[in-house]
């Protein structure tokens, strides 16, 4: 066994945050690295300890690999956990703190590598027969690329080899477009990757995205924690998950769960993973890729399950057992996760900066909110522009949209533009309440989702009703003085 006490978080905002609150339970010491940028962010201030980086951007400064193992050193942190994003899913990464005699929380780096390019973990696939969509394993690079590319039926997409994100992807729903499809596909993902390979396959129309939580041990153990709906998607990235997936025969259910857990079993996987599948209108499902990290949408697994999945990452580091095995898994009603980004769905989702004014979140037993943000914090262009995530729960799907419905209804974000009247219009389209969903969701009824157009007259009262409903700007709009602006929320 290995004794893990201090671990360290190469990463920031809410899941910096989750990370956190998982190690302060298990009583392990906590250290974080940060950017000057994120110095009074509430997961800075919640570690134990944290040492700051420094990089020409931001970014580049939580992708430094030698600036965080020199913080491991200078803190003594025997393990890391990496989170999302950012070095999650860097093998190098994961070796050279392997190289360091530090523990990696998370798969092998050799797993890492052939599950995080597209194209190794399709010829895994096909090598062992597993389902796949028609597709080409072929990269653009390859001279007969194009030509094998035509004899798969339209539509197709064209994918970043090393992608993620919905970055690197494109459409293509005629022959005359191939070529463009590919160049830009192939720019995105050298932009967003360093890695400009591509793959294509056939475009799954009407299709679902069906994801499996499974956790494996060194020890032969591999359980799976149900699945996740994850269609609600806009430029190919989720914004609403659940658990379990609407609408979802048993005899499917247990297909597409058994699947998750022999590819598992056959990649030697250990730690917590993800198999994602494209589940077609028909009925049948098709590999999709495998995340060997932590997903954003984990908690929805936790809601319905009771399993701290971030324990369970650090049991298995350790060496240990998995604590319970496939029949102790039990899914107790309905969880919905619903993303709040700062964008603009009225203008192509084009992300959103400015200073949180007002940021009010709600909370209730029901409800679970991973945040990373606090009121009067900036808003950059430097990060993904999720703000956080609600998760709600009820005892069925229907009480689980109640819940969800109430929850947006309770939170308040001014001083920057956020989906969440877009996702509350979601959650109460009929589609959606009938569980009719599917990745053309959005594109399907753009128009339904639209924001209702209001006169000049209504747009005044509501912009009052608002600023009047805040302190922030009441207090200095009347010039209430001390001590009389802490008595209350009332007026003469």
């Amino acid at each position: 066994m290995k004794d893990i006490k201090k671990v360290l978080i190469p990463n920031r905002g809410e899941i910096a945050c989750r990370i956190l609150r998982s190690l302060e339970r298990m009583d392990i010491t906590s250290v974080i690295v940060y950017h000057a940028v994120d110095a009074d962010t509430p997961a800075v201030l919640m570690a134990d300890e944290k040492v700051e980086i420094q990089g020409v951007t931001p970014v580049s400064a939580y992708l430094d690999v030698e600036q965080i193992i020199n913080a491991c050193k200078k803190t003594g942190a025997d393990a890391v956990h990496p989170g999302f994003g950012f070095l999650a899913e860097n093998a190098d990464f994961a070796r050279r703190i392997e190289q360091e005699g530090i523990i990696f929380i998370g798969p092998r780096p050799e797993v890492i590598e052939m599950m995080g390019n597209k194209v190794a973990a399709r010829t895994f696939c096909i090598e062992n027969n597993f389902p796949l969509a028609p597709s080409v394993t072929l990269t653009a690079q390859d001279a007969d690329f194009i030509k094998s590319v035509k004899q798969i039926d339209l539509p197709l997409l064209i994918k970043a080899a090393a992608g993620g994100g919905g970055k690197g992807m494109q459409i293509v729903n005629e022959w005359k477009d191939l070529e463009t499809a590919v160049q830009l596909a192939r720019e995105e993902a050298r932009r967003s990757f360093g890695n400009s390979e591509v793959y294509a396959e056939q475009y799954v129309e009407k299709s679902r995205h069906i994801e499996v939580q499974v956790v494996a041990d060194h020890h032969g153990n591999i359980i799976h924690l149900g699945e996740r709906e994850c269609s609600i998607q806009r430029r190919f990235q989720k914004i609403i998950e659940e658990s379990p997936a609407p609408s979802l025969a048993p005899e499917l259910r247990k297909a597409i769960c058994d699947t998750a857990v022999e590819i598992t079993r056959k990649a030697e996987y250990r730690n917590a993973g993800t198999v994602e599948f494209i589940l077609a209108p028909e009925g049948k499902f098709y590999f999709l890729e495998m995340n060997t990290r932590l997903q954003v949408e984990h908690p929805v697994t936790e809601m319905v399950t009771g399993v701290d999945l971030v324990e369970l990452q650090i049991c298995v580091a350790r060496g240990e057992s998995l604590p319970l095995i496939q029949e102790q898994v039990q899914a107790n009603g309905h969880a919905i996760e619903m993303r709040l980004y700062a964008e603009d769905p009225e203008n192509d989702f084009l992300p959103a900066t400015g200073q949180l004014l007002v940021y009010q979140m709600p909370s209730g037993k029901k409800v679970r909110v991973e945040n990373g943000y606090a009121k009067g914090m900036m808003v950059s262009s430097a990060f993904d522009p999720m703000l956080a995530k609600l998760i709600v729960h009820g005892e069925d799907r229907n009480a689980a949209l109640e819940q969800g419905a109430k929850a947006l209804k309770d939170t308040l974000i001014l001083g920057v533009t956020t989906n969440t009247d877009y996702l509350a219009r979601i959650l109460s389209h009929p589609s959606f309440l009938a569980g009719k969903v599917d990745t053309d969701f959005i594109p399907q009824y753009a128009e339904d989702l639209k924001s209702p157009t209001l006169n000049k007259e209504e747009r005044n009262m509501l912009l009052a009703a608002t600023a009047l409903s805040s302190r922030e700007f009441v207090d200095p709009a009347f010039k209430v003085p001390e001590p009389h602006c802490f008595l209350g929320n009332w007026r003469n």
